[in-house]
């Protein structure tokens, strides 16, 4: 039994969780002082260089998780048990399907991701909305076009429910995860301790670099693990190093 069965069913759970996790976890680094001496980017930059409105991204944060929250409750409660009893898998069983699941998003994410870089109608009519954001922000982690929100997170979370074959409640806790993992890597800050930093190669400097000019066509992979990248040549390595004014800065190590 979890926390929330006597409240709530596991698809609503699974619908709304996610979007719940992802505004307390951006708004938690938006509350954030500035940090300089962690920061990937001056605050200068990011005032300069990006360019995009902040309310104009929170609408389209906004408009995507309304997309995704209709697609889910469908989705959600379409495969659910008809008896309305789910018995969940054995804990191992979970964890394997939560594997899978990362494997076929990362999948999904990068050939959809990379091929809006290469087709140069996609990316300019669609893509390059999300790359209005120069220096990435935590609230902005999830600011696309609508199409791009559509097929590259939407349809990818599908996918990956459907193929993993996890429940609605082992679901929660999969995009839970997976939208903590995507703010992180749009945060700009590269903080002593963090856990995705330790732990994935895939990180917050690792997608900075896609941010980047030099580094556009490059480091495609998310959000969990770069293998498609460095399978296919698409990976550039990076330095991390110190801004003399404070901070750090990621710089491509490939020539």
């Amino acid at each position: 039994m979890v926390f929330w069965e006597e409240y709530v069913s596991d698809e609503v759970m699974g619908t709304f969780a996610p979007i719940v996790v992802y505004w307390i976890y951006a708004g938690f680094y938006h509350l954030l002082p500035p940090l300089d001496n962690y920061r990937l980017h001056t605050t200068r930059d990011e005032e300069k260089k990006n360019l995009v409105p902040f309310k104009a991204v929170v609408k389209g944060v906004l408009l995507q998780q309304l997309v995704q929250a209709i697609v889910a409750l469908i989705l959600l409660t379409t495969t659910a048990n008809a008896s309305g009893v789910t018995v969940q898998p054995s804990m191992t069983k979970q964890i394997i399907q939560i594997v899978i699941a990362m494997f076929v998003m990362d999948t999904w994410q990068y050939f959809v991701h990379r091929y809006m870089h290469q087709n140069k109608f996609l990316y300019r009519h669609i893509h390059s909305q999300h790359h209005r954001l120069v220096v990435p922000y935590a609230i902005g982690a999830l600011y696309n076009h609508p199409i791009e929100g559509l097929l590259l997170d939407t349809v990818g979370g599908a996918i990956s429910f459907l193929v993993s074959g996890m429940t609605a409640r082992t679901a929660v806790v999969f995009f839970c995860f997976a939208v903590v993992k995507t703010v992180d890597d749009h945060c700009g800050l590269w903080l002593p301790g963090n856990i995705f930093h330790l732990f994935f190669q895939n990180n917050t400097a690792y997608h900075d670099i896609h941010h980047q000019l030099q580094g556009l066509k490059y480091n495609y992979s998310q959000p969990f693990f770069p293998i498609w990248d460095k399978i296919l040549g698409t990976y550039m390595p990076f330095n991390l190093v110190k801004r003399a004014e404070g901070g750090f800065e990621a710089k491509p190590a490939k020539d």
